[in-house]
């Protein structure tokens, strides 16, 4: 299996998981919190198809990759990604995150530039910021995140079922968008993720990206459903499509925060018809 090597803890390199499939453009396609590459199945054929060259990768903590007692940060993830980005020597690139993946995006444009990419994908954003300050009165109140760390450490697979629940709104499209076999399977993605990491990416949450977004010099598209009970619209997509210059935003009417498994369809059409696929889009 492939690895690129980030950093050492102690004596053990940081070692993340990759794909690389495919020829052309390259995508890169970064997961959400607490999954792993596997997630993008559903993206990741469609974009094959139509002749590009896809790349997942595993952030570090989850998924196949090491999972060190540190750096679950966006500026140590966004360094990751550079260095996936230099040793693949991708150039063009487009970057999709869902998530927290797009934290990664958004950080990584903000600190390395775009010139080794060609537009970005944010779906369910994290940006611009989640946490309610008196100069974000918009926010979350920090009490919820304090409490999904409380539940992580009484129990964390607890609290990867309630996740996921919210993640699909369960109980409204279980047999509808999403099987009990997806919700399992996402379920025993998450669990398979470092403790630790699960615990202290939920500080991740509450990066401030109001300074990335400016710098951000690329065309951007927005997806994210309007019922999406993990990341808010109203706080989250909705609001970031106004800090952008060059954005357009896509919103799927009654969609939960999964959209990359409940919303397919939907969200390929966007995804080619942005990156100039609309032949494939049509299909």
């Amino acid at each position: 299996m492939p690895f690129i090597t980030v950093g050492t803890e102690n004596s053990a390199p940081i070692d993340l998981y990759y794909e690389d499939h495919g020829s052309g453009q390259p995508v890169v396609l970064i997961h959400g919190f607490p999954f792993s590459g596997a997630t993008w199945e559903k993206m990741s054929g469609p974009l094959l198809a139509a002749g590009y060259r896809v790349i997942t990768y595993d952030r570090r903590g989850f998924g196949t990759s090491a999972q060190p007692a540190m750096g679950y940060d966006y500026d140590t993830f966004s360094a990751d990604l550079d260095v996936l980005m230099t040793e693949l020597d991708l150039r063009n690139a487009i970057l999709v995150g869902h998530s927290m993946g797009t934290g990664e995006v958004t950080r990584y444009l903000g600190a390395y530039g775009s010139n080794r990419v060609d537009r970005a994908v944010l779906m369910a954003p994290l940006a611009p910021f989640l946490l309610k300050t008196a100069d974000n009165p918009e926010g979350v109140e920090k009490s919820l995140f304090d409490g999904f760390q409380r539940a992580i450490i009484a129990d964390r697979f607890a609290f990867l079922t309630q996740f996921c629940d919210t993640f699909f709104n369960y109980s409204e499209n279980k047999g509808k968008w999403v099987s009990e076999e997806a919700h399992r399977a996402h379920w025993q993605i998450g669990a398979h993720a470092s403790a630790k990491g699960t615990h202290d990416s939920v500080d991740a949450w509450l990066t401030d990206f109001r300074g990335d977004l400016p710098k951000i010099d690329v065309p951007v598209l927005i997806i994210q459903g309007d019922k999406d009970n993990v990341l808010p619209y109203p706080k989250t997509g909705q609001r970031l499509q106004n800090m952008l210059s060059d954005v357009r935003l896509v919103t799927l009417k009654g969609a939960p925060h999964g959209t990359p498994w409940t919303h397919p369809t939907e969200v390929n059409q966007a995804i080619m018809e942005f990156i100039g696929a609309p032949q494939m889009a049509r299909a």
